[in-house]
């Protein structure tokens, strides 16, 4: 992917607790970070993120997200983050309403809807969320990233795009086909034919 132009790498940490299936750790991650310069992006589906925010970090994650409903003091975590140095962001599940964010969306470099409910790739995309990216989209400032995560393919990119999403993760779609390379490039035509994009 690095070799194909990607510049960041989105890294699914689950931990059998926040969510149904288990991914990989910090020593995966240190590993990884010795063999790549991607800017490497920890989507945190874990409970207590804050407890474990430092030894991500250390094993050479550049930004840290963590979801809404894991946590009770958002701002804490969010203070806990970037005072390690690194940028952060917030999760939202598909039915978390916008407004529960609401406290520390001032205060995040990046909001990521989930638009399958995490745990598990290959899952069907919920355009039912697309109406919520459309409000962030509207609440955000230039300098804060929308990502969305779940279901994006060739055929839902532009949607997810068109409602203002900003930065994809792709996995199946990439991963997936029989050339990675180029269906990461078809992705990014198809979102820049929308808006100018990253996709992960």
């Amino acid at each position: 992917m690095e070799a194909a132009g990607a510049t960041v790498l989105h890294l699914d940490v689950m931990d059998g607790h926040f969510v149904p299936n288990i991914s990989f750790g910090t020593p995966v991650i240190a590993s990884l970070r010795k063999r790549s310069k991607m800017f490497f992006d920890a989507h945190l589906m874990i409970d207590e993120p804050e407890r474990y925010a430092e030894a991500f970090v250390k094993a050479g994650c550049d930004h840290l997200t963590f979801h809404i409903e894991a946590i009770e003091e958002p701002k804490a975590v969010v203070q806990h983050i970037r005072g390690l140095g690194v940028s952060v962001g917030v999760s939202l599940n598909p039915t978390t309403p916008l407004h529960a964010v609401a406290p520390i969306i001032e205060l995040v470099d990046m909001v990521l809807v989930m638009s399958v409910w995490p745990g598990f790739g290959g899952q069907s995309f919920i355009t039912e969320v697309l109406a919520k990216v459309e409000g962030f989209k509207a609440r955000l400032r230039d300098n804060q990233r929308l990502e969305i995560d779940g279901g994006i393919d060739r055929e839902t990119i532009p949607a997810a795009a068109a409602a203002g999403a900003d930065t994809f993760v792709a996995g199946t779609a990439v991963f997936g086909a029989p050339d990675p390379a180029g269906a990461m490039a078809e992705l990014e035509r198809l979102a820049r034919e929308v808006s100018e994009t990253t996709v992960e």
